[in-house]
């Protein structure tokens, strides 16, 4: 399952466009790093809201999936509106198609021009430092100059802006999908793409813990080797392992001999499993495997499937559903599990998992 590799294509596409962003109508400050000691919540920590972007486009994803992406990123928003506030940014010309998908629920629509639609990797990261919040502008270059992202250069500052916080700047190049943490100062990050020469060429690993150290609280690093070059996002974290809470990690196991993520996987286990947190101790780690199968009408080289890119929210975790039975079901299982007080809402994304992407692509959280 190849993710996302067919947007590379888009790069020449793009090239005589109009490319503005979002930055005119930002009401952040001027980038800075002073407010500080921060830290990252654990995704699992009250939130405030969730940030989406509706930005498929045609030149990108073809005419043919576009609706189907579009009513996607409308199922998710209205999904996780059912249990906190969503705003979700949408180009001024599909403004009026956003409202007919959305209409009768509580999400926000915010007009922004954008490039594409993965907010994990072009918003803001939050920190804290008490009751203060910033947000990390982590320079999104398309993934290592994969795609064109203009506009989508804006979406950190906009949504930080538009939270009322202020914006931290870093030479350091990364995305959000790239990041996991614990909330209380342990991360997991993949080698693969943090320290790739197309986002921080000469970048040693002690120098990129050491600027997370002081951007996110992160004071111990879980490295997984991931795999470079065979999707757009070089091997993202969230496709690998996430945390549940703190001690307790789930890992993606891929079950398919032929996929290039095969052999990774059982590697990035045996990882975790060795590993410790920042207090030393070691780490819970359950398992969730890949879907046994998925739609005909959506399968692909391209197509996400992995139950493990769910997101959670205020009072739910939602995660996705492929309509092989067996493997929906014991995902369900591994899920309310992981969170016995949370409910769990499965739903069908095959859209946006035929773009090589899923439903923690797709948001950000602001914390409460």
């Amino acid at each position: 399952m190849r993710r996302r590799t067919f947007l590379q294509t888009s790069i020449a596409a793009l090239g005589g466009l109009l490319l503005a962003g979002c930055a005119d109508d930002a009401a952040g400050e001027a980038p800075s790093r002073d407010g500080g000691p921060w830290l990252m919540p654990e995704e699992g920590t009250p939130h405030a809201r969730t940030w989406l972007a509706f930005g498929a486009s045609d030149r990108i994803w073809g005419a043919d999936l576009v609706p189907t992406v579009q009513r996607d990123l409308a199922l998710i928003a209205t999904t996780i509106a059912r249990f906190e506030p969503v705003s979700m940014l949408v180009p001024p010309a599909q403004m009026a198609h956003a409202q007919r998908l959305v209409s009768g629920s509580r999400v926000e629509l915010v007009a922004c021009e954008l490039d594409d639609l993965w907010i994990r990797d072009t918003g803001p990261t939050f920190v804290k430092n008490g009751p203060t919040k910033a947000g990390v502008d982590f320079n999104f270059n398309g993934w290592g100059s994969k795609q064109r992202s203009r506009r989508d250069r804006e979406v950190a500052r906009f949504v930080a802006g538009r939270a009322g916080a202020p914006a931290l700047r870093t030479d350091l190049v990364l995305e959000g999908g790239a990041l996991e943490v614990d909330g209380e100062g342990t991360a997991i990050i993949t080698e693969s793409c943090v320290l790739n020469d197309n986002r921080n060429r000469g970048w040693t690993k002690a120098e990129v813990e050491d600027e997370l150290r002081e951007l996110l609280g992160i004071r111990k690093v879980i490295w997984l080797p991931g795999i470079a070059g065979e999707d757009i996002t070089d091997g993202h974290t969230d496709f690998y392992a996430r945390f549940a809470r703190p001690g307790v990690v789930v890992a993606g196991l891929e079950t398919d001999r032929e996929s290039f993520d095969y052999d990774v996987t059982r590697k990035h286990l045996e990882i975790l499993r060795g590993a410790t947190d920042v207090h030393g101790n070691r780490l819970r780690v359950e398992v969730m495997e890949s879907p046994s199968s998925v739609r005909e009408e959506f399968a692909s080289d391209d197509f996400a499937g992995r139950y493990i890119n769910f997101y959670v929210c205020n009072g739910a975790v939602i995660g996705p559903e492929f309509g092989a039975a067996d493997t929906d079901a014991a995902a369900r299982a591994t899920m309310q599990r992981l969170f016995p007080d949370r409910r769990i809402v499965q739903i069908n994304i095959d859209g946006i998992a035929a773009g090589g992407g899923g439903i923690h692509c797709t948001t950000q959280q602001e914390p409460a």
